[in-house]
């Protein structure tokens, strides 16, 4: 009998060669599937490799149900043919519920009359124990069996580990991308023969969290519903996944069936902490579980050993798929009110702790609200639909600068939108910070006129509260809206009382934020060497503060002036330094706006084309974020792209736009920093 065949087959010889050795499944009850196995290559190998030590001898295959651990022990085992010479023996344990029965089921499996010990003897074996989680009890027993047995190796499938000397425990993970897309193929054209796959069933495969068992049910779906509609469905998961196959364990029908079988091998305090992780959305740190779940690290850790929650870093999270289950426990344990109110209590706090090292731009703090981002949305929704207005404003008020320096414009928009609506009597100095930070969003997102009132609300309101700091930005940021209105000459003094009045305030990271707009302002009114003057003390200075955001804008500017002075190569080299500074802090308006400042000096090196592929992909970047190019920058992208079209013809300008548009951040980067490419000015609004 040979892998993946069903029955014996009789084997012929063409040419007069010995014999190659067959791998031959002779002595084996591994069960062979009913359909073939797709993708974990990756996985097949790391397994086998295991499997081939000698001194590994217990493996256990651990991850939440439906992640395919079977089917990836049984493919792992059947590869292992010429390494057992006294076979390979599957002992199915999902029916069992006494740990007693464990080695009895394993002698049956084998063929064992006497002893399992006694028959396996010095045998060189492999046992595969599937479905061991709810058998814990049994473990030490196949602790003995391995002692007792020097040749035998045992590969387990759990949810969790057997915990035992000498395991070697393999977590299975989701599957790759375009593995979960090949698999959904497979099994929709199984039941829809003409299927073609769609844009849609990469997001449905990431919806699923590129699940196995979700995926082979949501698959099975498209006889009745197109990609599309089953897309469209997928906010509530569950109910969609059901509809298995019937020879299919009656776990494995239904996701819902899966999770649940899972779920009930908890304890009490398992299953309530498990209902209450589920508020949490992009997972948690260990001190909000502690704050909002009143997690205790020992059930909080026995839910990771258990594979219902993984732990990535410093993050507790749940695949989406499980959270959704954990979310319906939650509503039925009659807590979920108080839970939520925790939850967005919680978030209010750490925004309004965070906001003094986002004045500062902290890249740490931005990173760290980035991996809260979903948190803070919920808690957002949370607290605008129990009517807490005021604690939605101050949440709002609190993160705007992150919305900005992630380029999140338009959801901070909204946001801010929606919470200024919602308390639209309130004087309070939430609202003076909200006020601020729409002002922002809207003169990024092009509103210019929208975004100078808001200033002038702010700087009324934060006079009356006496709010010196908050005063001196949003006067900061009227001199921004005149600025980007064109009018230099009225902007510049605007600017020259920021840089003086946050020098007052003692903030020298927004008296450089205001000294590097002064030293554009300068230039727009004709003074060019006091401009390169400004720009070379503020670049010396943000070294001097750690002022990444800072850096990299006088770096470009400065790029510039070694472009005007034909100093091509080092204006490049600059202009480049200051992309990888813009690209790595996240801001993509500044990164776009730092392509078409690059393209302006490789046109003159005769980059023409990946000048084009840099206007395009800059203006691409900026309409993906629902902002406008700036005017100045806009301006440069036209006479760069004159350029351009001055020295190729128009088919390969086209072409090298349409490819530029197709540039993902990272591609443009690439491109941008390409070695192949060696051969004015600007505002921080915000």
């Amino acid at each position: 009998r040979l892998k993946d065949l069903t029955a014996a087959e009789r084997i012929y010889q063409l040419g007069a060669a010995d014999f190659p050795p067959l791998k031959s499944l002779h002595q084996t009850n591994l069960p062979v599937p009913a359909t073939p196995f797709l993708g974990r290559r990756t996985e097949l190998a790391e397994i086998g490799a295991l499997l081939n030590r000698d001194d590994v001898r217990l493996v256990t295959l651990t991850g939440p149900g439906g992640m395919g651990k079977t089917r990836l022990a049984l493919q792992s085992a059947g590869a292992m043919a010429d390494r057992f010479e006294d076979g390979i023996w599957w002992v199915p344990l999902a029916p069992l519920r006494d740990p007693r029965l464990v080695l009895a089921t394993a002698a049956q499996a084998v063929g064992a009359r006497e002893g399992l010990a006694e028959h396996i003897g010095a045998r060189s074996m492999l046992v595969l124990f599937d479905n061991f989680e709810q058998l814990m009890e049994a473990a030490p027993e196949v602790g003995g069996l391995l002692a007792t047995c020097p040749r035998l190796t045992v590969l387990v499938t759990s949810r969790e580990a057997l915990r035992l000397d000498g395991e070697w425990e393999y977590a299975v993970d989701p599957m790759r991308e375009v593995e979960a897309i090949e698999l959904f193929d497979a099994r929709a054209r199984s039941v829809r023969r003409d299927f073609v796959v769609t844009g849609e069933v990469r997001e449905i495969c990431a919806r699923l969290d590129n699940l196995p068992l979700a995926i082979e049910l949501a698959a099975a779906r498209v006889k009745l519903l197109s990609p599309r509609a089953l897309l469209e469905r997928l906010d509530s998961r569950l109910p969609v996944l059901a509809g298995g196959a019937r020879d299919a364990p009656e776990r494995q029908r239904t996701l819902r069936a899966t999770i649940e079988w899972s779920h009930e091998l908890l304890s009490a305090e398992e299953q309530r902490l498990f209902a209450r992780l589920a508020v949490f959305r992009g997972g948690s740190t260990l001190e909000a579980a502690e704050a909002v779940c009143q997690a205790d690290l020992e059930t909080l850790g026995s839910l990771v050993d258990k594979s219902l929650v993984r732990q990535r870093d410093d993050r507790f999270l749940m695949l989406e798929t499980i959270r959704e289950y954990g979310t319906e426990r939650l509503e039925a344990s009659g807590d979920a009110s108080d839970v939520r109110q925790d939850h967005a209590r919680y978030f209010v706090a750490m925004a309004e702790e965070a906001k003094l090292d986002l004045r500062r731009d902290s890249r740490a703090t931005v990173d760290r609200l980035e991996r809260e981002h979903d948190n803070i949305r919920a808690a957002l929704d949370r607290l605008e639909a129990s009517g807490e207005s005021e604690l939605a404003l101050r949440l709002a008020g609190a993160v705007w600068r992150f919305w900005y320096l992630k380029s999140h414009l338009l959801e901070g928009r909204r946001r801010l939108e929606h919470a200024l609506a919602a308390c639209e009597a309130a004087q309070t100095s939430a609202r003076a910070k909200a006020l601020s930070g729409l002002a922002v969003m809207l003169l990024n997102l092009g509103d210019l006129t929208s975004a100078r009132t808001l200033a002038e609300q702010a700087l009324a309101l934060h006079r009356t509260l006496g709010d010196r700091w908050g005063a001196a930005y949003a006067a900061f940021m009227v001199g921004n809206t005149v600025s980007e209105g064109g009018d230099a000459a009225r902007a510049r003094p605007l600017m020259a009382q920021s840089v003086e009045d946050f020098q007052t305030l003692g903030d020298e990271h927004y008296a450089l934020i205001a000294s590097t707009n002064l030293a554009s302002l300068t230039g727009d009114i004709g003074d060019r060497e006091g401009e390169r003057a400004l720009h070379e003390d503020n670049l010396r200075r943000a070294r001097q503060l750690g002022d990444e955001r800072t850096e990299a804008n006088s770096l470009a500017q400065l790029a510039l002036f070694l472009r005007d002075d034909g100093r091509i190569e080092e204006a490049s080299s600059m202009s480049r330094a200051a992309l990888r500074i813009d690209h790595d802090v996240g801001n993509v308006l500044d990164f776009a706006v730092g392509l078409g400042r690059l393209a302006s000096i490789l046109v003159l090196a005769g980059s023409a084309q990946t000048a084009a592929r840099l206007v395009a992909s800059s203006e691409t970047l900026t309409a993906g974020i629902g902002a406008s190019v700036p005017f100045w920058a806009a301006a440069r992208n036209e006479k760069t792209l004159a350029k351009i079209r001055a020295q190729l013809d128009e088919r390969t300008v086209d072409e090298a736009l349409e490819q530029g548009r197709r540039l993902s951040a990272d591609d443009a980067l690439a491109l941008a920093l390409g070695p192949a490419e060696r051969s004015g000015d600007g505002i921080q609004p915000g």
